[in-house]
């Protein structure tokens, strides 16, 4: 793949650490043999608990990551976001810790408990927009109106850069990785686990996984141009996205293994699995990553194989449907 595609560097990857290292400390990778046997085909299922976080989700490493980097007169101005929950609860921690200002812009009907979280953490919540992509429409709006910094769930090469230090964690705590299965909602984790592997480890395989109902990556990974989707249709609402982000769509294209979408059924399984077996809290996107490494099993059968457990704040209503088999 040529360098262009590469919207940041190892480089960047190691320098997004040290600005993390003072707020966020390094999560666990595990293994669980309930798990491994559950997933069977000899898999170890290396088991990366982002959930474990300060926002119980990755994006604390996105946030801070692009706050961090912030001119004082752009802090000054205050920070905005767009997000379902978890980029925003990021920000909105980074802006916390640093004495910034923060607007969050979320859809109508989002999970109520992360608007809780984010108004928790010090943020001004403004709901307007349908989905994702209505309200980061929003929020371009209102930085313009407003002046204030936007600080995008993916295309900011600083957040992609702090979703970076997740792989980076894991070729340290595991050389022996073989592939990572990873969900896309932007794509940060994806490109980030790309951009470290391709120089630590090349070897190694990444494989993308999206919901069925909200496949926009996935349709354009096929297509080999980015495609819009009329509607994000799951109940994972970390990764319910219509459309591919330029800064992480051409990466992504060239640089998985393979893609597969999951459904909502599967996601839902695929968190009561991790619940009976780690005894952690997932919420559906942090599931869907397993869910994906159910359909490859095959292909990966006997390999060192990595899952992200990317958030687990997961509203008590969507929690019960999934325990109650309802999903």
């Amino acid at each position: 793949m040529s360098d262009k595609a590469w919207p940041i560097s190892l480089a960047d990857v190691h320098a997004a650490r040290e600005r993390l290292a003072p707020y966020l400390f390094r999560t666990s990778l595990r293994r669980y043999p309930a798990l491994d046997a559950a997933v069977g085909h000899d898999i170890a299922v290396l088991v990366k608990h982002e959930n474990h976080l300060p926002t119980n989700s990755f994006k604390a490493r996105n946030g801070l990551s692009a706050v961090t980097v912030l001119s004082a007169e752009e802090a000054g101005r205050g920070v905005l976001a767009a997000t379902r929950g978890n980029h925003g609860q990021g920000v909105a921690l980074a802006g916390q810790l640093l004495g910034i200002a923060v607007t969050i812009c979320v859809p109508h009907g989002n999970n109520p408990e992360k608007n809780e979280a984010m108004v928790g953490f010090g943020a001004t919540l403004i709901e307007e927009g349908r989905d994702y992509d209505e309200t980061l429409a929003v929020a371009e709006t209102l930085v313009r109106e407003r002046g204030l910094t936007m600080v995008h769930s993916t295309n900011d090469p600083h957040v992609l850069a702090g979703a970076g230090t997740i792989t980076l964690e894991i070729v340290e705590q595991e050389p022996e990785v073989d592939a990572m299965v990873i969900a896309v909602g932007g794509g940060s984790q994806t490109v980030g686990a790309l951009t470290v592997l391709r120089e630590l480890k090349p070897e190694a395989r990444v494989y993308a996984v999206q919901a069925e109902g909200a496949a926009a990556f996935y349709q354009s990974w096929k297509a080999g141009r980015p495609v819009t989707v009329p509607a994000a249709d799951t109940f994972a609402d970390g990764i319910a996205t219509r459309s591919t982000y330029e800064l992480t769509f051409p990466t992504i294209l060239d640089g998985v293994a393979g893609f597969v979408t999951v459904s909502d059924a599967e996601i839902a399984e695929a968190m009561r699995l991790v619940i009976r077996t780690t005894h952690n809290l997932v919420e559906p996107a942090a599931a869907a990553g397993l869910a994906g490494l159910f359909r490859l099993r095959e292909e990966l059968a006997g390999k060192r194989v990595a899952v992200i457990l990317t958030g687990g704040n997961v509203d008590e209503a969507t929690l019960r449907r999934v325990v109650g088999r309802e999903i």
